[in-house]
Parts: C-alpha cells; sequence; structure tokens
C-alpha cells in the first residue's frame, strides 16, 4: 500500500477508514450518495453511515452539494490522500508551536540536524514543493 494513503488512514477512526479507502480507491463512482457508500458496507446501519460521511464533509475530505430534486446529498472527493496528510500534519505542527512555542521549534531543529542527509535532501526537496 501506498505509504501517504497508509499515513492518511491512520489519521482517520475506523469508520472514516473504511469510507475514505472506497473512496481514495475510487469504488465509488462521483458523485456518491450516503446510499451508494451503504450498499458497499452493508454490515453497518445506514445512520451510522450517513453520520460518518457527515462528519468526512465536516472535515473537508469529502465536499458535499444538495441534490436540487432530491432530499439527498451528492458527496465527491475534496482531498487526495497526500494532500490530507499535508494538511493533517501542517495542523498538529501549528498545534504543538502554539502550545509550546520555541522550545517545539528547537525540537525540531535539533531533530532535522540529526537525519541523515538523504533524508535531509528529500524533505528539502519537498517543503519547496
Amino acid at each position: 500500500m501506498d505509504p501517504e494513503l497508509s499515513a492518511a488512514l491512520r489519521l482517520l477512526g475506523p469508520l472514516e477508514g473504511r469510507i475514505m479507502r472506497l473512496v481514495w480507491a475510487g469504488r465509488l463512482a462521483e458523485p456518491f450518495t450516503v446510499r451508494d457508500v451503504h450498499t458497499r458496507l452493508q454490515d453497518l446501519a445506514y445512520t451510522t453511515v450517513m453520520t460518518t460521511v457527515a462528519r468526512l464533509a465536516e472535515k473537508g475530505l469529502l465536499a458535499t452539494n444538495e441534490a436540487s430534486h432530491r432530499r439527498a446529498y451528492l458527496y465527491r472527493l475534496a482531498l487526495p490522500p497526500a494532500e490530507f496528510l499535508r494538511r493533517s500534519s501542517e495542523e498538529q505542527v501549528d498545534d504543538l508551536i502554539a502550545r509550546f512555542g520555541d522550545v517545539a521549534l528547537a525540537a525540531f531543529a535539533g531533530r532535522l540536524n540529526s537525519l541523515p542527509q538523504a533524508q535531509r535532501r528529500r524533505l528539502g526537496r519537498r517543503s519547496r514543493a
């Protein structure tokens, strides 16, 4: 499995991960409804799927539009795994800096200095992307 996909799935709860694995794998045609997801996850109650899909939309992983001729909402992918991982890591770093200030930055700098040269180059390329 793609390491970024694995890391992104670990940031989600079990049900969120099951749904996003379907979405990220392209196993749900877009746009899709809660009923489409429930068809793939019939071991779960419809209301459980509905609540979990709504939470994924609140987290920004799914985009939603109300279907004009129905009461159902239509969903589509909003963030691919790599973008979700990037956004989540930035939020975590911001939180650490807000909580610990310069101490957190000093810890990051210390870790960077102890990394192998090849990994520092990869991080440099990633930070410029």
